[in-house]
C-alpha cells in the first residue's frame, strides 16, 4: 500500500478514536458574537445546533428564542452541557464561574457531588469518572487542559515552560496588550520565535490535526486551498487574531494559554449579569445525543434556524449520500426564510450539495466582512443560507 494511503488510514483512525472514545470539545471554537448578529433570533424562533461545548448555544438564550436543541453525536459533549445547566439551575454564579470560569477549584468536587442527582443518567455516569478534570493542581491544572482541543493546548504550554520560557512570557504581554499598536509591536517580535521545528510538527502531525478536532478532508481542504498549505494558513490565521483584532476580549485564545477565563474576558454565559437570565431560560434548551439527520428525522421540526458549525466539510469528502439526506431533512424541517449558519476550512460554500444550493440564498455581503471580525480566526469561510 502506498505510504500516503497509510498516512490518510492513520490519520482516519486517530480522528475515529478521539471523536469515539472521549471529550474533544471543552470549549466552543466558533464566535457567537457573530453567529448572534447573523442569526437575529426572536421571541418564536425555533433553533437547532450542534452541541460541541454547550458555550454558544447558552449565550443564543440571552436573545430568548423560543427553543434551543442542541445535538451532538457524542454523548460527551451533551454531558458537558448538562453539566453547565444543572450549575445554573442548582449552584449560584461563583460555583459556576469556579468551574467554568478557573478551570477548576478545591470545592468542586463537593459542589459537584451535589447537584450530580440532577443530571441525565449519562451525563452522571460520564462526570462521576472524569470530575476529576475540575481538580486543581496536578500536570493538567485546568480543565481546560482536559479533552482532545485540551490536550493539544498541555503540549503547547508544556513546550513554551520548558523550551521557550521568553516566548510565552511574550505571549503573555501580548494578551496583556491594550492598544492594537502595541499588540503589533510585540507580535512582530513574537512571530519569528513562533515557528520553529517544533510548531512545524505541530501542525504537519497526523494525531495533533485529530486531536485538534480537523478531519483529514478538512486538512486536505486546507492545504488545496491555501498557498502556504496547512502551516501557511495557520500563520496567517494566527497573525490576523493577534495583529488585526483586539485581545482585550478574546476569550478563545486567552483560556488555552492561560487555562482559564477572566471575568472581563470570557463567554457571555460566565458573566454574572447573565447568570439570571440564562437561569430563567433553560426550560427552552433541549439536549439530544444524535446525528443531526436522525433528530429530524424524530422531530421534524419547523424549525427556524439551524447551526451546523463546520461538520459538513467532512462529510462531503466521507459521505456524500449522508449529507444530502441530512440537507434534505433540514429543508424539509426549515420554515419559509430559515437560516442556515456554516463554517469550512475551505473558501467557499462548495460542499454544499447541488440540489440544496438550487433551496438556498447565501449572503456573502453580510458573512464576509463579519467573518474579518472572527475572533477565533481558524475557519476558512463562514456561510450564512435563506432556505426559499
Amino acid at each position: 500500500m502506498p505510504s500516503n494511503k497509510l498516512l490518510q488510514l492513520a490519520h482516519d483512525l486517530m480522528f475515529s478514536l478521539v471523536h469515539g472514545n472521549g471529550l474533544v470539545y471543552n470549549t466552543c471554537w466558533e464566535d457567537p458574537r457573530l453567529d448572534r448578529e447573523l442569526l437575529g433570533l426572536k421571541p418564536d424562533s425555533r433553533v437547532v445546533v450542534i452541541t460541541s461545548a454547550g458555550d454558544n448555544a447558552l449565550d443564543y438564550l440571552l436573545d430568548t428564542p423560543a427553543s434551543v436543541d442542541c445535538v451532538d453525536v457524542n454523548h460527551r459533549q451533551n454531558a458537558l452541557l448538562e453539566l453547565k445547566r444543572a450549575l445554573f439551575t442548582q449552584a449560584d454564579f461563583e460555583t459556576l464561574f469556579a468551574f467554568f470560569g478557573d478551570g477548576g477549584g478545591e470545592g468542586c468536587a463537593a459542589a459537584y457531588q451535589e447537584l450530580r442527582e440532577h443530571l441525565p443518567q449519562y451525563a452522571a455516569a460520564f462526570w462521576d469518572r472524569n470530575v476529576g478534570y475540575f481538580k486543581p493542581g496536578g500536570l493538567a491544572r485546568s480543565f481546560y487542559y482536559r479533552g482532545a482541543s485540551g490536550a493539544l493546548a498541555w503540549i503547547f504550554a508544556r513546550f513554551l515552560s520548558v523550551f521557550k520560557p521568553g516566548l510565552r512570557l511574550g505571549i503573555q504581554h501580548l494578551l496583556a496588550a491594550t492598544t492594537m499598536e502595541e499588540q503589533r509591536e510585540l507580535f512582530a517580535r513574537l512571530e519569528p520565535v513562533m515557528w520553529g521545528p517544533f510548531s512545524r510538527w505541530l501542525v504537519g502531525s497526523t494525531s495533533i490535526m485529530a486531536l485538534m478536532g480537523v478531519p483529514r478532508p478538512q486538512a486536505a481542504l486546507i492545504k488545496a486551498k491555501h498557498p502556504g498549505g496547512m502551516e501557511g494558513f495557520i500563520r496567517d490565521k494566527v497573525r490576523r487574531v493577534f495583529t488585526e483584532l483586539p485581545v482585550a476580549d478574546n476569550y478563545f485564545w486567552r483560556v488555552y494559554c492561560h487555562g482559564r477565563y477572566t471575568r472581563e474576558c470570557c463567554p457571555e454565559y460566565l458573566k454574572q449579569a447573565n447568570f439570571e437570565p440564562i437561569r430563567t431560560r433553560l426550560a427552552s434548551l433541549r439536549v439530544h445525543t444524535n446525528t443531526p439527520s436522525g433528530f429530524l428525522h424524530a422531530n421534524p421540526g419547523p424549525y427556524t434556524h439551524f447551526v451546523l458549525l463546520d461538520h459538513q466539510d467532512w462529510m462531503a469528502w466521507h459521505a456524500p449520500k449522508v449529507l444530502s439526506e441530512e440537507w434534505r431533512l433540514i429543508l424539509a424541517s426549515a420554515t419559509p426564510g430559515a437560516k442556515v449558519l456554516l463554517r469550512s476550512a475551505g473558501l467557499d460554500a462548495s460542499f454544499v450539495p447541488s440540489e440544496a444550493r438550487a433551496r438556498l440564498r447565501f449572503f456573502p455581503e453580510l458573512t464576509e466582512p463579519l467573518h474579518d471580525r472572527d475572533r477565533v480566526g481558524t475557519y476558512g469561510s463562514q456561510h450564512l443560507a435563506e432556505v426559499l
